[in-house]
């Protein structure tokens, strides 16, 4: 049986980011996946008739250009582009109007008026730092390499979304904030909440929200010829229950959450470490739909439709509530709308002359309530004729989409709560949260920091750690 110095189980951006980093450094590697293809949360499929490309989970990757370890990689010369909207976010009101948040800051300033100069002095002082600043708060809870700039931003993102939102006067400046917020899935009146929009509208400014030409599964497949060419070792169609099956090793990585670590069986852990992974919290999940489209869908005000992410869902108020609502285990009549056209952008993602549609709402974890009509509502209340336009779709309740990926719990897509519980210090309150009770097993999923979305910084620092503990070496991205 082949022999290996680290097994990586679960192929997404982070078991691919601690896949590289580690073959890099000369170790040989192996990626198991469970599934048919690579990719995780970055997979594209015909979901719902021939042609139609959509995006199974992720399609819209504000972190793809901010991530410190992503912007590092040669993907470009393994085939992956991006295309860009004319503007990263849209916010559509009832009234026929929408915020749009520009890429250029000072665009911003006829945008949002008498708000301006809140919303500038919330982001500007750390547009030019993002480097530094992407450096501390992509990682675990640590000693700031630039403690200054840290303490400035938390100053800020600490405080709950609700505190932050006082400061805008109008509408407009209120509903932009409350739809960049909304993506971290906890009430405007948590701690924290602040830090989720201030990082979205600074990667909005400093790179936009790209779209990958092909979908996100172009992502993964560059990430994967990437890591072959430096020698890593590939095995699909293998669900690993037992790591006492697997080739020999020296060091595993599990791109798990906590309650998958916890069913295999194999595996040393202290009980007072599983007794840590069973306390773990998982958030909200999501209710998605994708859409084969005969025409683009066009929102009555005119420009949201140019946009990367539309946020259907109002007023600062509306989505508030509804998200806290949701929290709390209700369903709402009117969810909050994460809705994106990439097809307008990207026009070979559909038949000549059709489009596809890609949303999702926060539901409460686990729920197993049909949401299509409620998310298409939503919709049609701001692009009226959208249902007309509609040739076939494709839906996944949480229990789906945990099935599709079990990562997902409940539908959870951030790996679990992104409270100030579990912001720096998941999922287990350690200060190295990678490392197990196991020195030889690694955790290097987005249950550990800095949590969701497709960036690889878990990942990586997972690989850090391990590379530090086993091999004395101290990288950086």
């Amino acid at each position: 049986m082949d022999s290996y110095d680290a097994i990586i189980i679960g192929s997404g951006p982070n078991g691919f980011a601690a896949a590289i980093t580690l073959q890099k450094q000369g170790l040989r590697t192996l990626l198991i996946e469970g599934a048919d293809t690579v990719g995780g949360g970055m997979r594209s499929k015909e979901l719902t008739l021939p042609g139609f490309i959509h995006d199974v989970c992720s399609a819209i990757h504000p972190l793809a250009f901010g991530s410190p370890w992503m912007k590092n990689l040669p993907l470009e010369d393994y085939g992956l582009q991006f295309t860009h909207a004319p503007y990263p976010v849209a916010q559509p009101l009832a009234n026929g109007d929408a915020v749009l948040l520009h890429q250029d800051l000072a665009l911003m300033a006829e945008e949002l008026g008498v708000d301006f100069s809140a919303y500038k002095t919330l982001l500007q002082p750390f547009l030019k730092d993002w480097d530094a600043l992407s450096a501390d708060i992509l990682s675990p809870l640590r000693i700031p390499r630039s403690p200054f700039l840290m303490a400035k931003f938390g100053l800020q993102g600490l405080r709950p979304a609700a505190s932050v939102a006082s400061r805008f006067k109008t509408a407009r400046g209120k509903a932009l904030w409350a739809g960049l917020v909304a993506h971290g899935m906890q009430p405007f009146s948590k701690m924290t909440t602040s830090a989720m929009g201030m990082v979205l509208a600074l990667l909005g400014h400093r790179f936009g929200w790209p779209i990958p030409i092909g979908g996100s599964q172009a992502i993964a497949d560059a990430l994967l010829a990437y890591y072959r060419s430096l020698g890593g070792e590939v095995q699909l169609n293998t669900w690993v229950t037992d790591i006492r099956e697997l080739p020999n090793h020296k060091l595993l990585f599990l791109d798990m959450t906590p309650q998958q670590v916890l069913e295999l069986e194999g595996i040393d852990l202290d009980p007072k470490y599983r007794k840590q992974l069973a306390n773990y919290r998982y958030g909200m999940g999501v209710f998605k739909v994708d859409w084969a489209l005969s025409e683009p869908t066009v929102f009555r005000d005119g420009r949201s439709h140019l946009a990367s992410t539309v946020h259907v869902g109002n007023s600062y108020q509306e989505i508030a509530e509804a998200e806290l609502a949701t929290y709390n285990g209700k369903l709402v009549d009117r969810p909050f709308v994460l809705f994106s056209q990439p097809s307008r952008f990207d026009p070979n993602r559909a038949p000549e002359g059709k489009h596809v549609g890609w949303a999702y709402c926060h539901v409460p974890h686990g729920s197993r309530a049909d949401r299509t009509d409620a998310i298409e509502e939503q919709i049609e209340r701001f692009a009226p004729g959208f249902r007309e336009t509609i040739l076939a779709r494709h839906c996944m309740k949480p229990g789906q989409l945990e099935d599709y990926n079990p990562n997902y719990i409940g539908g959870d897509i951030n790996g679990g709560q992104l409270d100030i519980f579990q912001l720096f210090t998941r999922p287990t309150r350690s200060l190295t949260p990678y490392r197990t009770s196991n020195p030889t097993v690694y955790l290097a999923s987005s249950s550990t920091p800095p949590g969701g979305g497709v960036h690889g910084m878990c990942g990586f620092h997972a690989a850090r750690v391990a590379l530090r503990d086993h091999y004395q070496l101290n990288i950086t991205p």
